[in-house]
């Protein structure tokens, strides 16, 4: 059954047959500028403004997981549950994430990454996702890639937009927002408040566990003149989340809960000096807060306060030699912050710093061959310096319908602050032997357009690793034996294919078929000789070796209907078991979800949607014994005035 799956998908788009216009794509985050999507050797997947505005998603973690390629999302509950995304195979941690050129990751968290849980599709206007080694540019944990999120942006002239949906699980949102933008200045205000019953975060009990959202975005830019603009933005939410930890159902509490503030803001000065100079200086600042509460007894009232603050100072230039050749460069500076309760640690707080400068240069070497070379330079205040460097390459045929593309490139993550100074037993001689891991990673790929652009393919082949894996260590102390953060001798491996296929017979229809390929290799704990757990197989955890997708959107024009069926389906996967119950290995099932979406443009003004998600109520799960959600309902009005 599996095979006649991938076997219909595979050649399906080859039945139609028909004619549209190719539309050339602007990407910016390979190379930190403006450029050709043509001329890029990176694996990148754009989602842009048009994709955004027509969706009916809430959560950006659900829309990534639906329209790319390797990239795995896995959720511990229902809506607004710890949610993470997984590029080629490697845990979060080794992808960054940047909400307007904000770096997001919190650095109170055990390995400096970010959940996505709090992230609401109404505010995005596009989303960039780059794939393989990108720390040349990006910086420390930028191993399997990185996703770069651009919020909305202000309208010419005044603009009104009021948004309401509801749904199963008493959820409700609602978002209004309004711009405007003339010759001198933009400004934007969007309020969003979501909030939903929920679903009980563990399958083992019938409890719901509620999730409310209140979110603010906030941009101004005025130009001073030509050559001279300010621009700056603010972005808020405040959540409040129940969850379970428990999977006894007779002593368990289902009452811990989370609040968490999540505050990220920059202002920017855009300066071109000359003509072919141009200089961003960017003032940039995260501050995430996490208080844990529950009811006595429950033991989690000691562990209830997290702060990560991380405040960076940034320049960065392009110079244009001409068409074919150009420069970008930069030096940042960013300290990171975290502090803690006073039960968990004595009231203390770490800090470092990392000063970094790079530099990525893009020419046409040839009439159809196009290269970047990169480097960066980082100065850990303590775990030390590392370099990362990257070549990139794309080879376009004199037919404009098929270009070859390649990557090499090296990486690193520095420690987190967690993993230096709070890792359970951990104490200062830990300090001397911790230390970045290192990756590198190789591409190559190929996109190919068949019958007038109709059809696309885009196939590539991955293969990275990292070392010196910073991982928990046994270690003997005064008060028995305990762990420590040290770096392992094992290596992690992860390498596959991905497959996207697009055809567009016009456009009132698109289907979009793509399946991924992934072997991985946990090194850090197959390699440990000193682990004794059980193994269900070698696989890095929550990574299916096998992932298909398909998208069928189909419009009716003169009914001004649209139907969209999504549907994915997923491998049996490797997953730690519940702490709770063992530790050992255990196994997630294969799964097969299907989405409905249909959607009437009843006036210009007022647009009406329902969504059927999970529609033959699936039970499946994407984190050992979280649940997800069954069939339920979605559905709404949008109006723009």
């Amino acid at each position: 059954m599996k095979k006649k799956l991938i076997y219909f998908f595979i050649f399906f788009p080859y039945i139609w047959s028909n004619s549209i216009a190719d539309i050339p794509i602007i990407v910016i985050s390979p190379s930190k500028k403006a450029q050709s999507i043509s001329t890029i050797g990176t694996s990148v997947t754009v989602l842009d403004e048009k994709f955004f505005t027509e969706t009916e998603e809430v959560f950006l973690g659900d829309v990534l997981s639906n329209n790319s390629t390797s990239i795995n999302f896995f959720q511990t509950g229902g809506y607004g549950s710890t949610s993470a995304v997984q590029l080629r195979g490697l845990p979060k941690r080794y992808s960054t994430v940047y909400i307007d050129g904000v770096k997001m990751s919190d650095p109170s968290s055990v390995s400096n990454d970010f959940d996505f849980n709090n992230i609401l599709t109404s505010q995005i206007s596009r989303v960039e996702i780059l794939k393989g080694n990108q720390s040349s540019v990006y910086g420390s944990g930028a191993i399997g890639g990185t996703i770069n999120i651009t919020t909305r942006k202000p309208e010419k002239g005044f603009k009104n937009k009021l948004n309401y949906s509801s749904g199963s699980n008493n959820t409700h949102n609602l978002s209004s927002s309004i711009s405007n933008s003339d010759d001198d200045k933009d400004y934007l205000l969007t309020l969003e408040r979501f909030q939903t019953d929920g679903i009980s975060a563990m399958s083992h009990n019938d409890e719901n566990d509620g999730y409310k959202s209140n979110n603010l975005l906030m941009k101004y830019n005025y130009r001073f003149q030509s050559d001279l603009e300010l621009k700056s933005n603010l972005r808020l939410a405040d959540t409040y989340l129940q969850y379970d930890k428990e999977l006894n159902t007779a002593t368990a509490t289902h009452s811990e809960e989370q609040d968490t503030t999540e505050l990220s803001s920059n202002i920017t000065l855009n300066y071109k000096t000359f003509n072919n100079l141009e200089n961003n200086f960017t003032i940039a600042n995260t501050i995430i807060k996490r208080n844990y509460g529950a009811a006595a007894g429950s033991g989690n009232t000691s562990k209830d306060k997290y702060l990560g603050d991380r405040l960076s100072f940034i320049y960065n230039g392009n110079y244009n030699f001409n068409l074919d050749n150009s420069i970008t460069f930069g030096i940042e500076k960013e300290e990171d912050k975290i502090g803690f309760n006073k039960d968990l640690k004595g009231n203390e707080s770490r800090i470092n710093d990392i000063i970094s400068k790079y530099f990525d240069y893009q020419t046409r070497v040839a009439e159809n061959l196009y290269l970047t070379l990169g480097s960066r330079f980082d100065e850990h205040s303590i775990a030390g310096n590392e370099d990362s460097h990257r070549i990139t390459s794309a080879y376009i045929f004199n037919d404009k319908k098929t270009k070859l593309k390649s990557s090499l490139g090296t990486g690193f993550r520095f420690p987190s602050l967690y993993e230096m100074y709070f890792v359970y037993a951990a104490n200062a001689d830990s300090l001397n032997y911790v230390k970045a891991e290192k990756s590198r990673s190789f591409d190559l790929g190929i996109e190919k357009n068949f019958l007038d652009n109709k059809i696309k393919l885009d196939v590539n082949y991955f293969n990275l690793e990292y070392s010196d894996v910073l991982e928990g260590w046994k270690t003997g102390n005064s008060s028995g034996l305990n762990y420590t953060t040290q770096n392992m001798h094992g290596t992690v491996k992860s390498q596959g294919i991905e497959f996207f296929s697009n055809f567009k017979k016009s456009e009132n229809l698109n289907l979009n078929f793509n399946y991924t390929y992934t072997s991985t290799y946990d090194g850090a704990e197959q390699d440990d000789p000193d682990k004794s757990s059980s193994y269900s197989n070698v696989q890095m955890v929550r990574v299916p070796r096998h992932f298909l997708g398909f998208s069928l959107d189909y419009k009716i024009p003169y009914k001004k209907l649209r139907f969209k069926i999504n549907t994915k389906w997923s491998d049996e996967m490797r997953d730690y078991g519940n702490g709770n119950r063992t530790y050992n290995d255990e196994r997630l099932d294969d799964f097969i979800l299907t989405n409905l979406k249909l959607s009437c443009d009843y006036t210009k003004k007022y647009k009406l949607f329902l969504n059927i998600n999970n529609i033959f109520d699936e039970n499946y799960e994407t984190a050992k014994d979280y649940s997800q959600l069954g069939r339920n309902f979605y559905f709404g009005i949008k109006q723009n005035y």
